[in-house]
Formats: C-alpha cells, sequence, structure tokens
C-alpha cells in the first residue's frame, strides 16, 4: 500500500518549511505529496462544503492555501523519489491549455512523477470571483481533460468542443509519463461516474469504512458498465480517524482494494510535528501491509 502526505502544502509554508517537510516525509517512508487548491476564500459562502455535518470549510480567511503547482514544482528538487499530486485542483476554473503546459513541465523538471487528482468544484462563490460560468462545469472539466491528453500526446493535437476549440496546435515540452495520470475526487453520483469514464484513479472525501466500501462498490459497478475493468482505477482514500490505530486502520483498507491511503498533513503540523512525522515513519511505516 502506498502512503501520500495529503495538504503538505498547507503545513510547508514558506520556503524552508516547505523543503522540510519534504525532506522529512521521504525519509519517513511516504511514496507522495500532495497539495491542495483553492484560488480565494470569499467573506460570504452559502455554498455547503460537502465533508462536513455543518457544511463549513474548515479555514479561516487567512488559512494559508498556496498554489499546489507552484508549491510542487519549488519542492520538487528537495525529494527526488516523491511523487506529486493535486488533491484536489479545480479544474474547470483554469485554461486548459495553460494547465497542459503548467502540468506537462513539471512532469518534465521532475522526470514523470506528477498526478493530478481533480474536483469540480462545490464553492459557487468562488467561480463567481474567478468569473468562471458554475453551470456545466462538470461537462466543462470532462472536455478540459479530453483537449489537454490531446495536447499531450503529440504534436499538431487539435480539439473541437464546446469549452475548446483549437486546430493543429503544439504543447511543448510533454509529460515524461505516456500521459499524466488523472485522479478523479468527490463521492457524489456524477464523480462516481466521471472516474469510471476518464480516471486513472479515485480519490473519495468520505472517511467512514463503511460508506467508503458503498462508493467503491459504486465505482466498480459504474466501471463495469464503461466496459472498463474496475481494477485499473487506483482507489486513493483518506486516512484520518483511522490514525487512532494506524496499522489496523491500513489492514483494513487495503481490504477494501484501497491502493493507496492519504494521511492528513495536518497531524504532522505545529510545534514539534515534523519530528512526530519521522517517528511516524520509524514506527508505524515499517508496519503498514505492501
Amino acid at each position: 500500500m502506498k502512503v501520500g502526505l495529503a495538504f503538505a502544502s498547507s503545513v510547508g509554508i514558506d520556503g524552508a518549511s516547505a523543503l522540510d517537510v519534504c525532506r522529512r516525509a521521504e525519509s519517513a517512508g511516504f511514496e507522495s505529496v500532495w497539495g491542495g487548491e483553492h484560488v480565494v476564500l470569499p467573506d460570504s459562502i452559502a455554498s455547503k462544503y460537502p465533508y462536513t455535518p455543518d457544511g463549513k470549510i474548515p479555514a479561516e480567511p487567512d488559512t494559508p492555501i498556496p498554489d499546489p503547482l507552484i508549491w510542487l514544482a519549488f519542492a520538487a528538487a528537495a525529494a527526488p523519489t516523491l511523487r506529486l499530486g493535486t488533491c484536489i485542483l479545480i479544474v474547470p476554473q483554469r485554461n486548459p491549455l495553460i494547465l497542459a503546459k503548467e502540468l506537462a513541465t513539471l512532469d518534465q523538471l521532475s522526470s514523470g512523477r506528477v498526478e493530478l487528482g481533480l474536483g469540480v468544484g462545490w464553492m459557487k462563490e468562488e467561480f463567481d470571483a474567478l468569473g468562471v460560468p458554475w453551470e456545466r462545469r462538470g461537462a466543462r472539466n470532462d472536455e478540459y481533460i479530453e483537449a489537454m491528453r490531446a495536447l499531450w500526446s503529440g504534436p499538431h493535437a487539435e480539439f473541437h468542443g464546446d469549452f475548446v476549440d483549437f486546430e493543429p496546435s503544439t504543447c511543448s515540452p510533454r509529460p515524461v509519463q505516456p500521459t499524466i495520470p488523472i485522479l478523479v475526487g468527490g463521492d457524489s453520483n456524477a464523480a462516481i461516474s466521471r472516474a469510471a469514464r476518464i480516471a486513472d484513479g479515485y480519490f473519495p472525501g468520505e472517511g467512514d469504512v463503511d460508506r467508503l466500501a458503498g462508493l467503491i462498490t459504486r465505482l466498480r459497478e459504474a466501471a463495469e458498465k464503461e466496459g472498463r475493468d474496475p481494477a485499473s482505477i487506483e482507489i486513493n482514500a483518506m486516512f484520518g480517524a483511522q490514525m487512532a490505530d494506524p496499522v489496523a486502520g491500513a489492514e483494513q483498507l487495503a481490504e477494501l482494494g484501497v491502493g493507496r491511503i492519504m494521511i492528513p498533513a495536518f497531524f504532522f503540523a505545529g510545534p514539534g510535528g515534523l519530528d512526530r512525522l519521522s517517528e511516524f515513519g520509524e514506527n508505524v511505516m515499517p508496519k503498514m501491509p505492501r
């Protein structure tokens, strides 16, 4: 089982701490580091955050949320074995040609270590602030992924859709990997359908094991309807409550078919946090299922 350090960019804010958290994670045996995204947090948010009982995002207006791609690019050289992922990038908010270039550049610089974890967004107010249409954001997301994959596949790509339209064009450099793996985040029916259709991995936000098992079952059924082997979609799972007994929690998730657990870096925040991270690597990681 692979172990990722989720939201690492929200713990390593300044340059020194960003490099330190990546080096400590690599030394501890983590396989990947991940950065989250919100461009802005509007002062007034009526939209419901889907992963808390009260629908409130667990962040204050001044909570640092660095741009994940810039953060990962800065951190990439500090820990040359770690994979570099977003959890998650809000793809419909971005220009897909620029994003294709950014991701391919990062993949080149890191020798093929990038993974794109994406979501279509839950906060309408942020879309409004950015001037991006809220309506049809799911369809926009899917078309953006298709257009980026066309650009990554080779020179002289062209694409003609509802949201993206370009004549034969070349985006270089292209990724070192054959293509950048796509992880779809979310627990909704639409997210499950999207993962079954276009994803290399699925990353639900659900932490409860029983409900997670239900989501995985639904994903596998949806993949089969799409004519895909469900095993071709790697399951990534948030690892929060399981930290009370991490070895048992990892074993339980492995039985569900989870291929990577995502441990929130917030467990290792604050005074002595990185020492706890190192201790976790020394005392717990060797006991994790392989």
